[in-house]
């Protein structure tokens, strides 16, 4: 979703979160029955989900005017036929356990992310070497899990290209750029990637997710990395036979503009992490939906930061970015229907061997009743590549039971598969995660021959599915 669609845009630092805060476990499906329930509850999440993928790609003109539309009718499927069966009190209590809950401080931190990172400016050129490369390469797939995937690709993507306009091969470190940057390198913080800030509102701790996913994502980042180098250094060599290509872009002096944002992306995550350690014990109701003063607080701080990062950022620098509200916008309708859609879902899910997802169940569960790490990578993977990466963790988190506690503890290897195999196969196409159709649209606007939506799984099927059979054989 981006560019001509303001499609997959629709997360720029967006896509990037924290955690150690932990809201009350959403229970927004708890009033609702999940075993009688029939997989026809499930068509409007599949629904959405699928428009998602292909609207962008398939009938881009209609969606780019429509998508709002088309999210309000999927959501309308959830919450009329929810009022009929249930009664109007049920369906509204679930509604507002996952609004109140869960999407408000989803989108308030993508907005704040998103605007915050979208003031820093890389300005000026240098040479792309293999080595070069691959130094920008580390610092944007480091920087993706402090500013999200999303803003570390808006950051970083402009500058790479230009390094490497005058190479006659260039696409390949665009691919590679979508493969570390904009998203296995978001593994490590729930600021990294949205599935990974979903099950931080879901109560998995901030620094969870950095301890046990580090061995994984250095293994993947690693072998990844070494992979691009490989290539570029042979693709490098190859060019010196060539003739050369004048320079659009000739080097010029590195400089950051917009620094005054960097502390107050450190006061986003500061109001979080403030709202992991701050328990006052004060609760306001809604519709018997308790919403907690600490959690209120985090929000309106980070959309103060977010306020504050317009009013002294200079035009010319968000300009020079390419920053407009478009993807934000789209993210928040969208995943506004996507929060409602996948309540009948979750309620199933909750269900367990009762409900109509039981063979799901079964997929991934031993025959000993106890869970299959190695499935529950490759499933939650397998659909974050050709859905949106975000509601697929919510989906196989709560197969996995939906106790944070107990996934951290008990199950620890269990959400860690979940976890890597969200973010690491978002990068399976370019559909898989928010920033990958951006870096794309962005790349083939400046001029790189981008491979078409199959080509470039090609080039993931060939570098990255064995890197990720070797990483689960081993971690899982």
């Amino acid at each position: 979703m981006i560019d001509r669609s303001h499609a997959r845009r629709a997360a720029p630092g967006i896509l990037a979160l924290l955690s150690a805060a932990v809201l009350p476990a959403p229970a927004f499906a708890a009033e609702l029955p999940g075993g009688p329930m029939s997989l026809l509850w499930a068509l409007p999440f599949a629904g959405i989900l699928a428009c998602i993928a292909t609207g962008p790609l398939l009938y881009h003109h209609v969606w780019e005017h429509h998508y709002g539309k088309i999210a309000l009718a999927w959501a309308l499927l959830v919450v009329v036929p929810l009022a009929a069966a249930f009664g109007f009190s049920a369906m509204l209590t679930a509604v507002l356990h996952a609004v109140l809950l869960e999407y408000v401080s989803f989108i308030i931190l993508l907005f704040g992310l998103f605007t915050i990172s979208g003031g820093i400016l890389v300005a000026g050129n240098i040479h792309g070497t293999p080595w070069t490369n691959a130094l920008i390469l580390v610092v944007g797939a480091v920087l993706a899990s402090v500013v999200g995937t999303t803003g570390a690709s808006m950051i970083l993507i402009r500058p790479i290209i230009r390094a490497n306009d005058n190479r006659p091969f260039n696409a390949h470190v665009i691919v590679f750029f979508i493969f570390l940057v904009s998203n296995i390198g978001g593994s490590l913080t729930p600021l990294g990637d949205p599935p990974l800030f979903v099950g931080f509102l879901r109560g998995v701790d901030f620094f969870w997710t950095t301890g046990h996913l580090w061995p994984d994502t250095l293994f993947v980042a690693g072998i990844v990395l070494a992979a691009f180098l490989a290539l570029d250094v042979f693709l490098h060599r190859r060019e010196g036979g060539m003739p050369k290509i004048k320079d659009p872009t000739p080097d010029s002096r590195l400089r950051i503009r917009g620094l005054a944002n960097i502390p107050l992306l450190a006061g986003v995550i500061a109001a979080i992490l403030l709202s992991a350690a701050w328990k006052p014990g004060i609760v306001f109701a809604v519709h018997g939906v308790e919403v907690e003063l600490q959690n209120i607080v985090r929000d309106a701080v980070i959309v103060l930061l977010a306020l504050v990062s317009l009013a002294i950022t200079r035009k010319e620098y968000r300009a020079a970015n390419g920053f407009d509200w478009g993807p934000i916008l789209e993210v928040a309708k969208l995943f506004a229907a996507i929060f409602v859609c996948i309540i009948p879902v979750i309620a199933i899910l909750q269900a367990g061997r009762e409900g109509a997802l039981a063979p799901l169940v079964e997929l991934v569960t031993r025959p000993d009743g106890t869970h299959n790490d190695f499935a529950y990578f490759w499933m939650t993977g397998i659909l974050s590549s050709v859905l949106d990466n975000a509601p697929t963790y919510l989906v196989f988190f709560e197969l996995a039971g939906g106790d944070a506690r107990d996934l951290m503890t008990t199950h620890a290897t269990t959400l860690a598969a979940i976890s890597a195999g969200a973010v690491f196969m978002g990068a399976n196409t370019y559909i898989g995660n928010a920033p990958n159709f951006m870096v794309y649209a962005i790349a083939r606007q400046r001029g790189v021959r981008m491979p078409s939506f199959f080509g470039y799984m090609l080039w993931s099927g060939a570098v990255l599915i064995p890197t990720f059979l070797l990483s689960s054989l081993i971690f899982f």
